[in-house]
């Protein structure tokens, strides 16, 4: 997979485990970059952010984001400058700050459109996000939805390990350049309607 395009992976709280798709797909896809945080056990938004904007301002390419949980709201966060280097974003499984104290520092969550195109991927029985609330952070940021059933939070403790349909959909906002398959592409515009 050739892009012109960086790979910029933002795990959520406590990180993704090895074996986690995050962590694999850091490890299978080049141009790909992971966020570091100081302190993944106790995440403050203002450390958080500003990791995630000096990754995205150290390199003038554009960046498609892949965030999970926290790191979807941390994306969210980030200022006009960084957002500006972003060309998309897949936002998987997304956090609900308001309803956890460790993470009350995110909230409240920004509810304004994203200047870039972005893809959150729900799941309906999300312990850590309702669907509904998951649905409102895709109406405000301005994001196509694609619903998943009985998906968990979308990480090892709900199955998911490799995770094909998530690089599908990760193919659909690099752009059909740089997909060579581009059936999975059309697969996936049928899949989020």
């Amino acid at each position: 997979m050739h892009s012109p395009y960086r790979i910029v992976i933002v795990p959520g709280w406590r990180n993704s485990g090895p074996g986690h798709w995050q962590s694999l797909w850091a490890e299978q896809l080049p141009n790909a970059v992971r966020v570091q945080q100081q302190d993944w056990l106790v995440p403050h938004r203002d450390a958080w952010v500003g990791a995630l904007e000096a990754l995205l301002l150290a390199d003038e390419r554009p960046a498609v984001i892949v965030a999970h949980s926290l790191g979807c709201i941390t994306t969210a966060h980030v200022g006009e400058e960084a957002a500006a280097r972003i060309h998309g974003a897949l936002l998987v499984a997304p956090a609900d700050p308001e309803r956890r104290a460790q993470l009350a520092d995110f909230a409240p969550v920004p509810y304004a459109p994203l200047p870039y195109r972005s893809v959150l991927v729900a799941s309906s029985n999300d312990p850590y996000c309702p669907i509904r609330r998951a649905g409102a952070y895709a109406r405000a940021w301005g994001s196509e939805l694609v619903r998943l059933q009985n998906a968990g939070h979308v990480n090892i403790e709900s199955g998911f390990g490799p995770w094909p349909l998530g690089l599908a959909l990760l193919q659909s906002l690099l752009g059909e350049q740089a997909w060579h398959g581009s059936g999975h592409a059309r697969a996936v515009e049928a899949l989020s309607v």
